[in-house]
């Protein structure tokens, strides 16, 4: 059997891993990243993206919170004409809920480029199935492809695969919810050809129809929230399809299509916006399917899941042209090549987020980012297509600021030598962190953690220590992320 030698091993080439892989590589470790696709990106530009693409990087004082990495890849495609400016809009402005767009297809290809410029090594086109142990160390991983079986040593394997497949193979500990409790798996379509000045004219004359985004009681930092007449003279003046951000609701034109037969019982109705080149908007439809009773981690109910999805798109593609403003000549753009999974399993580490680590605002000695989006928001394949806190604990930190995302999140318990990273970190339900630029932030963090491991020759969980966990801190402020200086 083949076998190959790496400092750094990260499993998984999504908005986590390459951020991982990117981060190693920094720090000096010869770094390999591993994805089973042909495509690096996952549910930014493969399974996504997921509507809101960089979302969230500002808090309720209009803070940025979110940047290192994320900022780096937005800034890059910004510079490229391929992303939309940090938009703090009057109508998004102290809500917490902002939008940094950016053209995920071209997304997909930079990162390539990034990949070369910082030495990466990729190995694409491949499944990796298990791990090599000894002593409750992970040492390496074994992978299938083209070529048959072979193993690739490592000092640190990072598992950003999302579904943390990785880290159940080493023996880990996860949480996984009951098949009928988990969010509904989804899969996300683009359309182009939009008459916006048609959704525009729709918008001003129904502010109403669409759903509330704006500041609200207690969460829009020191600033007073908006009547709803207010927010709607707001949205009557938006001459700029993209200052909306997003558009979702549309409540009497869904019961109409109810009606007539002509929308599905699943999810609501609604859009977000995707920059093009030239100019051109898109509308970007990623809640417009939803199949409930799905486990990630099973490929019977994932294939079951893709057949669904894909028959509920047909029924949304044809409702948006008959129904909605400015639609009338839309058409299909592009469809996401997979399902985006919003919910599997979560990886119990040394540290396990709460809900009320959220909405308490919660500060830790190894902060390795910020979090400013609210915990117990889940999907529900309804039209009501979001709920929030279902009588547990829910809520965003105090008045729209940031809780701090702790390193020990990312180390698993037990199993030495791997990190876990993105949307499988360490947290209860409420505080699920599977939002795409909350992976880029523990991607990173993983990434640089497990290259101070090489230059010492220490664990992961050694890394926990204040002497370890202060250079930590000090290489991801020096690579752009934000520990502190914000609510």
């Amino acid at each position: 059997m083949e076998r190959r030698a790496y400092d750094v091993v990260v499993c998984g080439g999504g908005t986590s891993g390459t951020a991982a892989a990117v981060a190693a590589a920094r720090g000096g470790a010869k770094t390999l990243l591993i994805e089973r696709n042909g495509a690096l990106g996952g549910q930014m530009n493969v399974s996504g993206p997921p509507g809101f693409s960089y979302a969230n990087l500002f808090n309720s004082y209009d803070e940025q919170v979110i940047a290192g990495f994320a900022e780096e890849m937005h800034s890059r495609l910004l510079k490229e004409g391929h992303a939309y400016p940090h938009d703090l809009n009057e109508y998004r402005t102290h809500s917490g809920y902002t939008f940094s767009y950016v053209d995920p297809d071209w997304w997909g290809l930079e990162i390539f480029e990034v990949m070369t410029e910082n030495n990466v090594d990729l190995l694409l086109h491949t499944l990796v199935v298990d791990v090599q142990k000894n002593d409750g160390k992970v040492n390496g991983v074994v992978v299938e492809n083209a070529n048959g079986r072979s193993v690739i040593e490592a000092k640190v394997v990072i598992d950003c695969t999302g579904e943390g497949d990785i880290a159940v193979r080493a023996g880990c500990d996860y949480e996984l919810l009951p098949r009928e409790e988990c969010e509904p798996q989804t899969i996300c379509f683009t359309m182009g050809g939009i008459n916006w000045d048609e959704m525009i004219e729709y918008i001003h004359e129904n502010p109403d129809q669409i759903l509330y985004s704006g500041p609200e009681e207690g969460q829009c930092g020191d600033y007073p929230p908006r009547s709803r007449e207010e927010h709607y003279e707001i949205m009557r003046k938006i001459t700029n399809i993209m200052d909306y951000g997003d558009l979702r609701g549309f409540y009497k034109i869904m019961d109409e299509a109810l009606k007539n037969g002509d929308w599905h019982p699943y999810s609501g109705v609604g859009f977000f916006l995707m920059p093009r080149e030239g100019g051109e908007i898109q509308a970007h439809m990623q809640h417009s399917s939803q199949v409930p009773n799905c486990w990630s981690c099973d490929a019977w109910d994932l294939t079951k899941a893709e057949v669904e999805c894909r028959h509920q798109c047909i029924i949304a593609l044809k409702f948006f042209r008959k129904y909605m403003p400015g639609f009338e000549n839309a058409y299909l753009v592009r469809v996401g090549t997979e399902l985006r999974l919003r919910e599997g399993r979560r990886i119990m580490c040394d540290y396990k987020i709460t809900a009320s680590d959220v909405v308490n605002g919660q500060r830790f000695y190894d902060c390795i980012g910020k979090n400013q989006f609210a915990a117990g928001a889940v999907h529900v394949a309804s039209n009501e297509t979001i709920t929030l806190g279902n009588g547990k604990v829910a809520g965003k930190p105090p008045k729209g600021g940031t809780n701090d995302i702790p390193y020990r999140c990312m180390v698993p318990l037990k199993v030495d030598n791997l990190l876990v990273a993105g949307k499988h970190v360490s947290t209860d339900r409420g505080a699920y962190m599977r939002f795409l630029m909350q992976t880029v932030v523990t991607g990173q963090a993983a990434g640089v953690a497990a290259g101070l491991c090489v230059k010492y020759g220490v664990s992961p969980r050694e890394i926990e220590q204040e002497k370890y966990v202060k250079e930590m801190q000090d290489i991801l402020r020096a690579q752009g992320a934000i520990l502190d200086g914000v609510h």
